[in-house]
């Protein structure tokens, strides 16, 4: 039986790795950036990118026609760290995380939904100054939502969405009928036309060339003053200067961002004071044991790989995500 060499970038690597041993030799890339990245490539089997808020795969790609590996699969549901030309173009299968990620999110979002719209932050203030102020919340059955990203993570947000009373429209790159969940997804020329109408604005897009900053002033003067946005996807889908914009100027009521363009926030930025903007550090997907399944779900690909049996969540690479259907 042929070794097989797995390299893993990132540290604090999985326990379930040790299950490969001894017909799989395990090479661990180091930290974040190391230098052992680029000498260790060209002789990996597969890769696997455990720390997927990593940049180091871009720059230690090898160059021209050195070999590069079979496969490499990303601990993450985005992939736009890995939507690079030399990665794109090469003949390596690009595999990520979906299917550990989408339920968490969703529960995420939902939650998120109902602190804005029954003002539990304001809650929370009041009852640390020991303030007894009666107020009226928002009903959330019956709300509005858009939802923009058709994939597993978008669905899924919907789906919990509706099953809180919200009239969910979904929005994904290409319009369809038929929909078993929603009845049509539209297409994404079409959000413009639905944002004017949406209580919540819930963004679970990729993030690739045709999605960067697609919430920017146009989007935001396209809601109503009473609407929220969430973002759960990439920090990059949104302007970040045009949304301050619109929470400081009143022009939306609220929003909340799980994400952000540069990460994490430092200590001084001043997204932490922007009023009206609930801050969370990128920590929607993360419940206890998620770890462990992105582990199991590696280890499950790892042995269809070794079979010759297809993978699981098969990226394109054109497209920047996985197909859905």
């Amino acid at each position: 039986m042929t070794l097989r060499t797995l390299l893993v970038l990132g540290d604090g690597l999985p326990r379930q790795l040790e299950r490969l041993s001894p017909r799989v030799e395990v090479v661990h890339a180091g930290p974040p950036g190391a230098a052992s990245l680029a000498e260790e490539l060209p002789g990996a089997d597969v890769l696997l990118v455990w720390d997927f808020t990593s940049d180091a795969v871009r720059d230690a790609w090898p160059a021209g026609d050195a070999p590069v590996p079979a496969w490499v699969h990303t601990a993450s549901a985005g992939v736009d760290r890995l939507i690079f030309p030399g990665l794109v173009d090469s003949p390596s299968v690009l595999t990520n995380a979906r299917g550990v990620f989408e339920q968490p999110i969703a529960e995420y979002v939902a939650g998120w939904v109902l602190a804005m719209a029954k003002d539990f932050p304001g809650t929370w203030r009041l009852q640390q100054r020991h303030d007894w102020r009666h107020r009226e919340t928002m009903r959330v059955a019956g709300s509005r939502a858009v939802v923009v990203g058709s994939g597993p993570i978008g669905r899924a947000c919907g789906v919990t969405l509706a099953a809180l009373g919200v009239g969910v429209e979904l929005v994904g790159r290409t319009g369809r009928d038929g929909d078993p969940d929603f009845g049509r997804v539209h297409a994404a020329d079409a959000l413009s036309g639905l944002l004017p109408g949406a209580d919540w604005v819930v963004c679970a897009a990729p993030l690739t060339d045709s999605t960067r900053g697609m919430f920017d002033a146009a989007a935001f003067g396209r809601m109503k003053s009473s609407a929220r946005f969430v973002n759960v996807g990439r920090g990059p889908l949104v302007v970040t200067a045009d949304l301050v914009e619109a929470l400081t100027a009143g022009r939306i009521a609220g929003a909340a961002l799980d994400v952000f363009e540069s990460e994490p926030l430092a200590a001084d930025d001043p997204l932490w004071d922007v009023p009206g903007l609930l801050v969370s550090p990128h920590m929607s997907a993360d419940t206890f044991g998620w770890r462990d399944a992105l582990a199991e779900q590696f280890l499950d690909n790892f042995e269809r790989w070794s079979a010759g049996r297809p993978l699981l969540n098969v990226v394109d690479k054109r497209l920047g995500y996985v197909p859905v259907g």
